[in-house]
């Protein structure tokens, strides 16, 4: 009976042969999966950074860069040069001081040494070095990197990049341009915009790649008045005036009546009795610090050579402003004086700008204007001084066309003449 039993669940110890493991398939079904992960993870990838962008502008929408305004100096009432406070002085029976009687001591003239150089130091907040780097070979094709060095002056913030005010041919040629500022942080830059006639060039430093400590070291240049400055005023040169950054000199204004004629404007020059090189840059200041000239390799030669010379910031102001908002500036090729009511008895030339200078195979030769023509009006305004003409200038951009309406003397006398000048830029 025991053995019938045991013969009846004998099936019950048999043992079940496993299946064999088939390594090939799970080894395609692990790929398959692995491929579908990598799949979906560069899918995901791509997706992510094609929206992110769209999201974080929708949810942060960027802030827009503000317009930089400058105001434009006008002429005033002309300074009196009487003492100021005589009269009060009288009134309360105080002696007017009488300068005659004063004599500065060594200490005196120290200490206001060391004022003018306080202000400089200051000053020097605004200040930054420009730096082009180039790539060159030599005739060996051996790789090499030249740089081209000036200084220049932070001009504004509009909420998006610091704007550099520098020198175009500092940065011509370069690859790459670095900005390094007071604190000797050094920030790569771009162009943004240049002005070929005056070689004036503003960079673009993004805040985003400023550190917060940066900032707090570096300051907006303050732009003063130009028009008011005589002979004998107090200045303070900052840049590299003698080549070397961020190097500070005192000296005088020796001469404010010199000007320098360039392609369809004309700026005032300041001289001075600061000895300086011929690769010098930087501004001029007043004691109080503000900016009344740019000193540019390209006008060093309009005075001595081994003294310093500028141009004047009120002439400039409204270029800056445009080149600072990224406003390409228009070009007609002219060299320009203005006809004044007494040149115009004396010479019977008819009032307006008179074209000293037609410059070959620019926008105003092609139009068929000539030199000893006189301009008396653009686009239905009348054109009546340099200042004037300068000022349509800054409001037209290359591509416009511009209605001139000249005066060229005939045999019957002068008659008039309609030219249409296409403006273009100058590179």
């Amino acid at each position: 009976m025991q053995d019938k039993e045991q013969k009846n669940y004998e099936f019950i110890k048999e043992k079940r042969k496993e299946r064999p493991v088939n390594k090939k398939r799970m080894l395609i079904q692990a790929t398959f999966v692995f491929a579908m992960a990598l799949m979906f993870g560069v899918v995901a990838s791509f997706v992510i950074a094609f929206l992110q962008p769209k999201i974080e502008a929708f949810l942060y929408p960027p802030e827009e860069p503000t317009t930089v305004s400058i105001p434009v100096d006008e002429p005033t009432e002309t300074l009196s040069t009487e003492v100021v406070g005589t009269e009060n002085a009288n009134e309360e029976n105080e002696q007017p001081i009488n300068m005659t009687d004063w004599q500065p001591t060594i200490e005196d003239l120290q200490m206001l040494q060391n004022q003018l150089y306080a202000v400089g130091r200051e000053a020097n907040r605004f200040v930054v070095t420009v730096t082009g780097i180039q790539s060159n070979t030599d005739w060996f094709n051996n790789a090499y990197e030249s740089k081209d060095q000036g200084s220049g002056i932070i001009i504004a913030n509009n909420s998006q990049e610091l704007l550099i005010l520098t020198e175009k041919k500092v940065i011509s040629n370069a690859q790459e341009v670095y900005v390094t500022f007071a604190d000797e942080t050094t920030i790569k830059a771009s162009m943004k915009q240049y002005d070929g006639n005056t070689g004036i060039a503003i960079l673009s430093v993004p805040l985003s790649e400023i550190e917060a400590s940066t900032m707090q070291k570096i300051s907006i240049a303050p732009l003063g008045s130009s028009l008011y400055v005589q002979q004998g005023t107090l200045t303070i040169a900052v840049g590299s005036p003698m080549g070397m950054n961020f190097s500070i000199l005192t000296g005088n204004i020796t001469s404010t009546t010199n000007t320098i004629s360039t392609i369809d404007a004309n700026y005032k020059i300041f001289t001075t009795d600061i000895v300086a090189s011929e690769s010098g840059s930087g501004a001029l200041l007043n004691v109080k610090g503000e900016v009344i000239g740019l000193v540019m390799q390209d006008y060093s030669r309009q005075g001595d050579e081994n003294t310093l010379t500028a141009v004047a910031i009120s002439d400039l102001k409204a270029l800056i402003e445009n080149l600072s908002n990224n406003k390409e500036m228009a070009y007609l090729g002219l060299g320009i004086s203005t006809v004044s009511s007494e040149i115009e008895k004396e010479y019977e030339i008819p009032r307006g700008v008179y074209i000293k200078e037609v410059k070959m195979d620019s926008p105003a030769m092609n139009a068929g204007l000539q030199s000893g023509d006189v301009i008396v009006e653009m686009d239905g305004e009348g054109i009546y001084s340099e200042e004037a003409y300068e000022r349509k200038m800054l409001s037209i951009r290359p591509g416009d066309k511009v209605r001139v309406i000249i005066k060229r003397q005939s045999a019957d006398g002068y008659v008039s003449i309609r030219c249409d000048v296409e403006a273009s830029k100058l590179k």
